[in-house]
């Protein structure tokens, strides 16, 4: 006899309720992402599950799920469908006859063969089958039948986020897979991480780099470093602000299609090319952050959290289209705009929020161009389409937002390093609204976050290439 399944409820069986030949069932099919979080839980990493080059070569032919998968699943119907809660392991025989693969539907069948009262022992035959009839797995358990009657809702699973960083990190890589390098001022690279950056991202293949810095000090640093300059170009220069000059005035020239900051402060930088007026656009420069976040399912820009500090609404408009321009260009086809201040409401004692409903309404009347912008939403609004309908908010951006505008610097940065360092999101960053791009990190992060800035530059640097127009230049 099969025993019902509800959906809503579970109840539970205690050993006077049960009889031999009762029999429970449960149905699943495997997916990667089952594969990869049993992976994560459990630790084992074997590469016949993780690696499918290493698998394709195996005897098995192709990537399986781990044998305790299945074993799992016996454990699940056990313990929360017959005899379900309550229920006590303790032992199980499995024999695993066939591999289980991608997209094979597992049957998952537990038949009472035999009782013991004195125990209250319950042992079931398990049989596990694929969606062909075949075996995949059987063999027996033996458990300790529950001593009290529970009915209660059913348990909801929490959700597991994966997150892989080098796997992401190479899907950023493979937007510019097809591009040329181009040719970047590195800004005075006057340590190992800024250094490695600069050449790690030529050997991607996203940039020629040309090393503007005092010459000595930089090679003294690869050689220290174990970084190999050969084919290199450098430029002496003896001080910061003279590097920048020179990358600014090799950027007029068209020497260089983009700029790459080293380990000198960002004024400094920013304010060698604001000097040059061949290089301004008459939008105003902003900063774009680029974010992988682990619980996020997609991108998250955030701007500006790097350069402007209380940015007027003249201002927060040229902010906001350098970032929908940009987003377009990394192939968002109509980026999700959020205006975000503290609250959702507009209050005339919150400039924040009248900001940001005046850019909604610029957007309306055409004034910004691209994007779908909606605020004042708070943070949780703006992330959360839960949190917006407990609000009874209405918005098609909530829950879905590609762009995050702050209000203010302060705010911008907290945000940013909050989520680098609390979330473990890993970032990049890009100067919008000058002539050319400029790859821009701060000084504290790794060489992969500046492989990562110096591809942003690229695709943007390529846009520039194909387009003429230069839009947010």
């Amino acid at each position: 006899m099969n025993l019902p399944l509800d959906t809503e409820w579970t109840e539970n069986y205690t050993f006077d309720e049960i009889s031999v030949g009762q029999s429970a069932r449960l149905l699943r099919t495997l997916t990667l992402s089952d594969i990869q979080k049993f992976a994560a839980v459990s630790g084992d990493t074997n590469p016949t599950h993780m690696d499918a080059e290493f698998a394709s070569a195996s005897l098995l032919n192709g990537v399986i799920a781990h044998g305790m998968w299945s074993g799992a699943l016996i454990s699940a119907l056990l313990g929360t469908q017959f005899p379900g809660p309550g229920t006590i392991y303790q032992h199980q025989d499995l024999h695993f006859v066939k591999p289980v693969r991608v997209g094979d539907t597992l049957t998952i069948v537990v038949t009472v063969s035999s009782l013991e009262p004195a125990d209250k022992v319950v042992v079931l035959d398990c049989l596990v089958t694929n969606q062909f009839g075949e075996r995949v797995v059987d063999g027996s358990a033996r458990v300790i039948a529950p001593q009290s009657k529970v009915k209660s809702r059913r348990v909801t699973a929490p959700q597991i986020q994966l997150y892989d960083p080098p796997a992401r990190f190479r899907a950023l890589l493979a937007l510019g897979a097809k591009l040329e390098p181009v040719r970047c001022a590195v800004v005075h690279p006057c340590d190992e991480i800024s250094l490695r950056g600069a050449i790690d991202a030529g050997r991607y293949g996203l940039i020629v780099p040309i090393l503007i810095g005092p010459e000595a000090r930089i090679r003294a640093i690869a050689e220290q470093s174990e970084i190999d300059l050969t084919g290199i170009e450098i430029v002496s220069q003896n001080y910061s602000h003279a590097a920048a000059e020179v990358a600014a005035t090799m950027a007029v020239e068209r020497k260089v299609e983009m700029m790459m900051k080293g380990s000198l402060h960002t004024d400094e930088l920013l304010i060698a090319v604001l000097k040059k007026t061949e290089l301004r656009t008459g939008r105003r420069m902003s900063h774009v952050f680029r974010f992988d976040v682990p619980m996020y399912p997609k991108p998250l820009l955030i701007t500006d959290a790097a350069l402007n500090i209380r940015p007027t609404l003249a201002e927060k408009m040229d902010i906001v289209q350098n970032a929908i321009d940009f987003a377009r260009i990394m192939g968002i086809p109509v980026p999700k705009v959020a205006l975000l201040a503290a609250v959702e409401t507009v209050n005339p004692n919150m400039p924040s929020t009248l900001d940001a409903a005046a850019l909604c309404k610029m957007a309306d009347r055409g004034q910004i161009t691209g994007g779908l912008l909606d605020g004042p939403l708070a943070f949780d609004n703006a992330i959360s389409l839960e949190a917006a309908q407990i609000k009874q908010i209405k918005s098609e951006v909530s829950g879905d937002t590609d762009i995050l505008m702050v209000p203010d610097l302060d705010s911008g940065n907290m945000l940013a390093k909050q989520l680098e360092y609390l979330a473990g999101a890993s970032g990049s960053g890009i100067v919008l609204g000058a002539r050319v791009p400029i790859a821009l990190t701060s000084r504290a992060e790794g060489a992969s976050n500046r492989v990562s800035s110096a591809l942003l530059a690229l695709l943007v640097a390529h846009n520039s290439r194909r387009t003429q127009a230069r839009v947010i230049w």
